[in-house]
């Protein structure tokens, strides 16, 4: 068994090197907080039969889907997005999905891929998370090493084929005295969700937020409010609804970090970290 790293260990790491961590198997967990600047990636797996509706769902909710790169059916390789990328092993965790139901935890995919398949990645709210805590504001589910609270929301997807459902969303706490800022900060980051669908009441899109559909739930201050952002976890939902014999899909809050600074550039050289 591979000696297991802790999230502390990993912060260090440049994007490459946490690849190859998660390839071999030595962390399992979220990547929140990780290859700071850096674009982190939601996937989405499926037989190219349902691909071009798949494509097609992206282009229609570009804010929780917004589309950052397409692998050509069997190849595993994402190269515009960062050197030697493999999909079948690059992320900590992985959900198989059989008929639209969780059916498997793998961390390693490669004995599930097939000649067929075709893979997505879709932007993270996780990269936009690097600006927000150089501007102060807290992420209190990096402070406490736990997921990003999720959830299913009152609100709809537009559908394509079999595609369709609701909008999930991500959940951080933000003085209200800076709603506006945040609101603007995050607007400039269009491939990780940019701004943020609904601030306050969650009652009024549909949430209990005591009770995230994934994640850890985080608490939420008095002179705090409840903001809550588009999440690439709802390309999962439109596939579980597809009902497709089989799709994989990133473990929420488990994603592919790529070599893209504020997905403009592709390269692995950063000044601040050591690559190791």
């Amino acid at each position: 068994m591979p000696i297991m790293t802790t999230h502390s260990e990993l912060r260090e790491l440049a994007p490459r090197a946490l690849r190859a961590a998660f390839r071999a198997g030595r962390y399992a967990g979220h990547t929140a907080g990780l290859a700071p600047g850096r674009l982190q990636c939601n996937l989405a797996i499926m037989p190219a039969a349902q691909a071009e509706a798949f494509a097609e769902f992206c282009a229609l909710n570009p804010v929780p889907c917004p589309l950052a790169g397409r692998t050509a059916p069997g190849d595993p390789a994402l190269p515009d997005l960062g050197h030697d990328i493999d999909l079948r092993r690059d992320l900590p965790l992985y959900h198989v999905y059989r008929d639209g139901a969780l059916a498997d935890r793998p961390r390693d995919i490669a004995a599930l891929w097939r000649d067929d398949m075709v893979g997505f990645a879709i932007g993270c709210s996780f990269t936009m998370e690097s600006a927000l805590m150089r501007a102060g504001f807290p992420m209190r589910h990096i402070e406490r090493d736990v997921t990003v609270p999720m959830y299913r929301s009152s609100l709809e997807t537009r559908p394509a084929g079999p595609f369709g459902g609701a909008v999930v969303v991500s959940m951080r706490p933000v003085h209200r005295d800076r709603i506006d800022e945040v609101r603007e900060l995050s607007a400039r980051y269009p491939m990780a969700h940019g701004a943020p669908l609904h601030v306050g009441d969650p009652a009024a899109i549909g949430i209990d937020v005591e009770r995230p559909d994934w994640g850890s739930a985080v608490p939420i201050g008095p002179d705090e409010l409840p903001v809550f952002w588009a999440c690439g976890v709802t390309p999962q939902v439109a596939m579980m609804g597809a009902q497709l014999p089989l799709c994989i899909s990133h473990a929420p809050g488990a994603m592919l970090i790529t070599d893209l600074d504020d997905g403009t550039r592709a390269d692995d050289e950063p000044t601040d970290r050591q690559d190791r």
